[in-house]
């Protein structure tokens, strides 16, 4: 992970007065040539401070990285200012010591921060520049005397044409839900990305209780954050999605930032068994409901319920439930046109639970199309009671429930899932940053 080191700020007063001594001691003994490593002849030089992009540099790749080095001293301080070519500042930032998260809602996501090595002697920029921008480093550093010196250099960025705008078209969840346990962060982009490993190192996710996660790939559109476990209940997440200057694609840049926050609720998981025609509800690791349930009779490989950890995915106190959307047209053998109460999604694949009061076999035998039957009071419970990200775990099936379907994410393990990262490194969210560069070629 990332992280960045503060600027030392150090004044040295003794220097002058060690001069002035060496001064008065030498006009009492006589011409006495100064020993060498002290005094004058042992004050170190200024700091050599080297920005790159160097100053007045047009055209600047937007995802390359900006450097300082500093010789004979180190770095203490570097401040980046961004500003579009006719708008405002968007972003000005000073590394700091072990960052914090950002806080929920504040613009710090947005700053152009960076990271020291051991030795203070180079910084290099975490993230990457808005297109078409002006902008500004302003580094200070230090000789071993404690002297400082300043360097800056202003450049400009180049443009991305219309059309060539890598832009977030949808993602789930939005800003302020509430959310179950298993849910994933699902980013869908409005271009195809051929650059995933920069997109994914752009795409920084911080919680308050430590987690280890990663991104996967379904399509070149669509990329999802996964945890390891299922998140710890009651806490904070942000996502800072690092987008402006980022190289998607061929021509194809990322021009503004987003941010993405939202809690994770209460802990509740179902399980829901096939054999025995049972659901039942945990909450918080204590069991609350056990429901009578019918799934599907299996006749047909549409009418078998998957197997597998499903995630609940959005809610309907009515529905209108076509076989012709999941591709049973009308006049086909097993289509069917269902009013539903309290439907709530658990596949793509047209599974939901909902109220079913014309099934007499709940609890005893499996006679719907695939979706789990309830009562109307327990399906009504349900739907009251679910959170878009509760994981529903449905056993003793002969279908399992592929990754894609849905959210089936978590039928990856988390070797599996890893694996499938383009950076192929977990990301520690409770430490700011993630895993890879963002940045591209250093040839601008």
């Amino acid at each position: 992970m990332k992280g960045s080191a503060s600027p030392l700020v150090i004044r040295r007063l003794g220097a002058g007065l060690a001069g002035a001594v060496l001064f008065l001691a030498a006009a009492c003994s006589g011409a006495t040539e100064p020993e060498e490593g002290s005094g004058e002849a042992a004050k170190s030089a200024p700091v050599k401070l080297s920005i790159t992009p160097a100053a007045d540099e047009t055209g600047v790749r937007p995802d390359a990285p900006v450097t300082v080095t500093a010789g004979g001293g180190t770095i203490s301080d570097v401040t980046v200012t961004v500003v579009p070519v006719g708008g405002d500042i968007e972003a000005e930032g000073v590394p700091e010591a072990a960052p914090s998260p950002p806080a929920a809602g504040s613009d710090a996501f947005d700053a152009v921060t960076g990271t020291l090595n051991e030795e203070r002697t180079e910084w290099t920029s975490d993230w990457t520049l808005t297109p078409g921008s002006e902008v500004t480093v302003v580094a200070t550093g230090e000789n071993p005397e404690g002297e400082q010196s300043e360097s800056t250099s202003a450049f400009t960025t180049s443009d991305t044409p219309n059309g060539k705008h890598l832009e977030v078209q949808s993602n789930f969840p939005t800003s302020g839900d509430t959310v179950g346990v298993g849910m994933p962060v699902v980013v869908n982009f409005d271009l195809p990305v051929s650059n995933k490993a920069q997109v994914e190192a752009a795409m920084e996710v911080v919680s308050d209780q430590p987690a280890e996660g990663a991104w996967n790939w379904f399509g070149d559109q669509m990329v999802v954050f996964r945890t390891k476990e299922y998140w710890t209940p009651g806490q904070k997440v942000t996502v800072n999605m690092h987008l402006a200057g980022v190289n998607a694609a061929e021509g194809v840049y990322g021009v503004k930032n987003r941010q993405l926050n939202f809690e994770v609720g209460r802990s509740q998981v179902s399980t829901i068994d096939d054999s025995s025609h049972r659901m039942v509800v945990e909450r918080d690791g204590e069991q609350i409901k056990d429901f009578p349930i019918s799934n599907g009779d299996a006749t047909t490989r549409a009418f078998t319920t998957t197997s597998g950890v499903h995630l609940t995915m959005e809610k309907y106190q009515h529905l209108i439930m076509d076989s012709a959307t999941v591709g049973i047209p009308q006049g086909s053998p097993g289509y069917y046109y269902l009013d539903v109460n309290y439907a709530v999604r658990v596949s793509n694949s047209g599974e939901f639970t909902h109220a079913a009061p014309w099934n007499s076999s709940l609890g005893q035998a499996n006679l719907s199309h695939g979706c789990t039957n309830m009562s109307t009071e327990d399906a009504k419970w349900f739907y009251e009671n679910s959170l878009m990200g509760d994981p529903v775990v449905i056993e003793g099936t002969d279908r399992e429930l592929e990754v894609d379907n849905g959210w089936g994410y978590w039928q990856r393990s988390w070797e599996e899932w890893l694996d499938n990262s383009e950076t192929g490194e977990a990301d520690k969210t409770d430490e700011a940053g993630s895993p890879g560069s963002p940045h591209g070629s250093a040839e601008r």
